[in-house]
């Protein structure tokens, strides 16, 4: 059997995987990184939205916390989210509306104009943080703000 050149070698079938190979193995790479990478942002975002909303049942159990004190309000969406890299909560958003909301009153000092009905206190926490992909994606920022907020209504008369 006579020896064969290499220039026989890429002519011959048994290359062709090869050759094949090394065309679709970057493709497959880049998709499992950008996959790994929107994933990372989609689960940064899920703890965020978990964490506003445990910031919001918080304040809607602990009505009279939120004028004026916001730490333990800071700290129940810092305590959902102990893993979420520089979170930052907002001012929270405190008001009374009427039941069936109707009317918003920013201060709860009296009750919203025209309620038919009761008022409640309703609440709203925004959670937010800055997500960093691990690859420069072409036409994606190299840091995008993700935010998640929750609203909730409780209690009043």
């Amino acid at each position: 059997m006579p020896s064969r050149l290499p220039v026989d070698f890429f002519r011959s079938d048994e290359a062709a995987s090869l050759i094949e190979m090394a065309f679709i193995v970057p493709f497959l790479m880049a998709l499992l990184l950008g996959t790994v990478d929107f994933g990372r942002a989609y689960y940064l975002s899920s703890e965020l939205a978990s964490a506003a909303h445990a910031g919001a049942e918080y304040a809607a159990q602990n009505p009279n916390d939120i004028p004026g004190e916001t730490a333990s309000i800071t700290n129940a969406v810092a305590s959902d989210a102990p893993d979420v890299p520089g979170l930052t909560v907002a001012t929270p958003v405190w008001g009374c509306e009427c039941s069936d909301g109707t009317s918003y009153s920013a201060s709860c000092s009296s009750p919203p104009s025209g309620c038919s009905a009761n008022w409640v206190y309703r609440i709203t926490i925004t959670a937010s943080a800055t997500y960093a992909p691990w690859f420069p994606w072409p036409g994606i920022p190299s840091s995008m703000l993700l935010s998640s907020s929750a609203t909730l209504r409780s209690g009043g008369s």
